[in-house]
Parts: C-alpha cells; sequence; structure tokens
C-alpha cells in the first residue's frame, strides 16, 4: 500500500532522512520504533507532505503520492499528529462535524459521526465543550475520530500515548486494536514498546535517518541485542 524508496528530508538546511525505505501493507500495522531524534516524526511529516521529500519516492497503491497535504488527505491517508491539533476554540461536535462534511460517507461500513461516538462514547458525553476544556485523553479520542471521519485508506499516528494515564493508554490500545480487527492499514510511530509491539503486525525501527531493522513484532520482542542497540529498553 504504502512505499518509502530512498526517501531523503529534513528541516530547512538540515537533513534528517538518509535514504530511509520502509512499506506498509494491506490490512496491517506497521510500528516505527526509534530512539528520540531518530527521524521517526520527520517521516510522518514527509508522507503527509508537511516537509518536502528531498530525494527517493514515496508511493500509495504504486503511483507517486501527491506532494501538498489537503491532496494527500483526498487520496485517502489520514494523519494524527502527536500534538493532537484539534480546534481548540470549537466544540467537539464542530471538531468533528467540519471532517464529516467534508468526506462523506462512502456507503456500508463508512465511518459516520454515529459511529465514531459508538468507539468514543465519551466523546458523546462532551460533544458541546470546547477543545481546551478536554482531557489530554479525549483530545486523543477526538483527534483519532476525526482523522475516522475522512474515511481514510491509510491511518498514521504520530505518539498517540504520549502524556496519556495508563488507563487512558490501554483504551487508546483497545479501540485501536478494533480498526486493526476491522482491516484498517495503520502506521504508529511510538516510544511505548509494549504498547507498539502488542498492536503491530510489522516493525521498522529507525536510527539516524534510516531504517537499521525490520521484521515482526514478535521477532522484535524475541531480539534482546537490537532493543538495546536501537532503542535503549
Amino acid at each position: 500500500m504504502l512505499d518509502l524508496l530512498d526517501v531523503r528530508s529534513g528541516y530547512g538546511e538540515t537533513q534528517v532522512l538518509h535514504g530511509l525505505s520502509l512499506a506498509a501493507r494491506p490490512g496491517r500495522v506497521l510500528a516505527v520504533l526509534g530512539r528520540n531524534g531518530a527521524g521517526k516524526s520527520t517521516t510522518l511529516k514527509t508522507i503527509m507532505g508537511l516537509l518536502p521529500c528531498r530525494g527517493g519516492e514515496i508511493r500509495l497503491d504504486g503511483v507517486p503520492i501527491a506532494k501538498r497535504p489537503f491532496d494527500v488527505a483526498r487520496d485517502g491517508i489520514a494523519y494524527v499528529p502527536e500534538t493532537r491539533d484539534i480546534f481548540p476554540s470549537l466544540t467537539v461536535r464542530e471538531n468533528l462535524e467540519l471532517a464529516a462534511r467534508r468526506f462523506a460517507a462512502k456507503g456500508a461500513g463508512s465511518w459516520t459521526l454515529e459511529r465514531v461516538l459508538e468507539l468514543f462514547p465519551r466523546l458523546g458525553e462532551r460533544m458541546d465543550n470546547g477543545g481546551t476544556q478536554l482531557s489530554g485523553g479525549e483530545q486523543q479520542m477526538l483527534a483519532i475520530a476525526r482523522a475516522l471521519l475522512m474515511n481514510p485508506r491509510l491511518l498514521i499516528l504520530d505518539e498517540p500515548t504520549e502524556g496519556l494515564a495508563p488507563i487512558i493508554v490501554k483504551l487508546i490500545h483497545d479501540k485501536l486494536q478494533e480498526l486493526k480487527r476491522a482491516g484498517l492499514t495503520m502506521v504508529v510511530v511510538e516510544q511505548n514498546f509494549g504498547f507498539a509491539t502488542s498492536l503491530a503486525d510489522d516493525v521498522a525501527v529507525v536510527s539516524k535517518g534510516q531504517v537499521v531493522w525490520t521484521g515482526s513484532a514478535s521477532e522484535i520482542r524475541a531480539d534482546v541485542e537490537a532493543q538495546h542497540r536501537w532503542l535503549g529498553v
């Protein structure tokens, strides 16, 4: 589904990705792991067109990906950033309705307002609350729900457990497992090793802007040397 081939990218004159290659396969969850500063978030921003791809190629279903963020979204990739980026001045309802109106449901099984509220019933209790009135966990639920209303083919999440209490981490994990069982393809950048490897099918480890290890989640859990060398686990 998604292929990054020898991708180079960065910020200004600083190059962060140095020929990074990885692949996300349909119906599977790919976890991208690595130490802080390895280039994980830069990879996601480059996929989404938030940073320019300075070399290499990014393909979606074999076709070079669009370069502008709104075109990437229109092509079926939804992005939940580490900062969540909900609209703080809008209510939960308004945040969700913006996405629901822009990306209409596409038949049976599509994500609708009713369906995301079934997935995250807490949001149904907070529909008239503004973004600034939500807890960190509620903001993360809202960010994921809003992304799902885009009815994406691929969901990308950057550090979905960052700053959340353990009970909310478990809830987010359970909800992402539901999405996985429903067949949604996902790419997840995550520092929480246990969370990532219990959710993922496949793992790519990034260091200094390159993929240095690939394999299954069970393989990385068994590879203690790789954990110590590349992740500091």
